[in-house]
């Protein structure tokens, strides 16, 4: 039997799929994974291969990571370039969101509330380290111009408070990060208080909403291009991690595990003990029934590693156990701006860890520099994907480190993130619930659901 096909006729023959090439379909599954699990991997990958070649061929090993070493720096030199205009951009939308003038007694009781448990937080996270005390050898590392340092490398406590407020133009050339912090703030408030005030021009007001408009434009855009500096994390990362390990073996397992012990017992004493105790002592009720309640945006914050993707859920949660909406929709937003407790338990241990290993002097002015930096640079931690590593150069910076050494603390910082970040999300999200319950309960704003 055979087949008549006229010209431009289909041939009646099934034809062949053309299936796509493999390396386009190894690019799609790569892009529909998720980015903590590419992290995690590169980290995991790079641990395996830079300890293997320690142990097994040292020379050759040493050799390799020499020449990938710059592909891993390269992943440092474009976090620095987006992590001024990042926070910058962030703190002023966030300070400008604030309705000072609406919130009134209510509002300033949230801010103020917010403001006291960071403070605790950080005070918390510093002791924590202290007490866990991580450190490491870095003599047996090839790190470039390590220039080990003394304590009198780090700024006095005067000369400190005195660089808050320096010309933010300048600023960034010099690695005054915090300075732009505290500038960015002040200038985001007072936009907000001549946007509420009654004396300010129509003209005047309505040009900075056309700037803040801008602002938000702008926070747009960086973020957008962290979206693509992430895409090449997990390549940064496993180079990063290869080469520290490569060069020190399984030495550095008991920094990873020193810090991961610090962070997350003080976590998880924040979670189940300070904020258990805090729920006590204003409420007056069982707090661990009301930590309960609130299992859902709990679980929903770890999964996530999102405070703003669980802050339905938490607003949900809230109002449903009777909190007024009125305070919900003003304390949760705001609290996932610049209430990260997280942040404030985190920094520290790697700011210990890194004075420990470039023998930094901690004395009480240092301890007080790290103070204020967790507490000013923990506000711009807000809306930033892992912002809370970004915050890193701002914390390293000012207790003295060299470019070289931020870079080695900061890859061991993401090699493990993604494994503390579940538990820093979900003390982050709980911190906030706990204030908006509390300050529900004092001020009349809650009703218990019927029934």
């Amino acid at each position: 039997m055979t087949f008549c096909v006229l010209p431009g006729a289909k041939s009646p023959l099934p034809q062949k799929e053309k299936r796509p090439p493999f390396m386009l379909k190894f690019v799609g599954f790569w892009f529909r994974v998720p980015m903590s699990v590419r992290l995690l991997g590169g980290f995991l990958l790079g641990t395996f291969a830079g300890l293997a070649g320690n142990i097994y061929a040292r020379e050759q090993t040493l050799r390799a990571a020499e020449t990938l070493e710059p592909f891993g720096t390269i992943m440092i030199a474009m976090l620095k370039m987006v992590v001024v205009p990042i926070i910058f951009f962030s703190l002023i939308a966030g300070a400008a969101a604030l309705p000072l003038k609406k919130s009134g007694r209510v509002g300033t009781i949230v801010v103020l509330w917010y403001l006291v448990t960071s403070i605790f937080a950080a005070v918390f996270g510093i002791t924590m380290a202290m007490l866990v005390n991580p450190t490491i050898s870095v003599e047996s590392m090839d790190i470039k111009n390590p220039a080990p340092m003394t304590g009198g490398a780090v700024p006095s406590l005067a000369r400190f408070l005195e660089g808050l407020f320096c010309n933010p133009f300048e600023a960034p050339s010099s690695g005054n990060f915090l300075a732009i912090v505290i500038f960015a703030v002040i200038f985001g408030l007072a936009a907000r208080v001549l946007l509420d005030s009654e004396k300010s021009a129509e003209k005047t007001a309505k040009a900075i909403e056309t700037f803040l408009s801008c602002v938000h434009a702008c926070g747009s855009v960086t973020f957008k291009l962290i979206d693509w500096i992430m895409e090449y994390f997990p390549f940064g990362i496993f180079i990063l991690t290869f080469v520290n390990f490569a060069r020190s073996g399984a030495i550095l397992f008991e920094p990873y595990l020193n810090v991961i012990l610090s962070v997350t017992i003080g976590l998880l004493a924040m979670i189940f003990l300070i904020y258990p105790l805090l729920l006590f002592c204003v409420c007056r009720e069982n707090p661990y029934r009301v930590l309960a309640k609130f299992r859902e945006p709990m679980f929903t914050a770890f999964t996530t590693r999102s405070s703003f993707a669980t802050l339905p859920v938490s607003i949900k949660t809230l109002n449903k156990i009777g909190v007024s909406p009125v305070l919900t929709s003003f304390s949760l937003p705001l609290g996932c701006t610049v209430n990260m407790d997280g942040a404030c338990v985190l920094l520290p241990a790697y700011a210990i860890l890194a004075a420990n290993a470039f023998d930094i002097t901690i004395t009480a002015a240092n301890l007080a520099i790290i103070l204020v930096t967790v507490l000013f640079a923990s506000i711009g931690a807000g809306g930033i994907p892992n912002g809370s590593l970004f915050l890193l150069f701002i914390i390293l910076k000012n207790i003295g480190l060299h470019d070289d050494q931020v870079s080695f603390v900061v890859a061991l910082a993401f090699g493990i993130d993604p494994l503390i970040d579940m538990v820093r999300t979900t003390c982050n999200c709980t911190g906030d619930m706990v204030c908006t319950y509390a300050i529900a309960k004092r001020v009349g704003m809650f009703r218990p659901p019927e029934g």
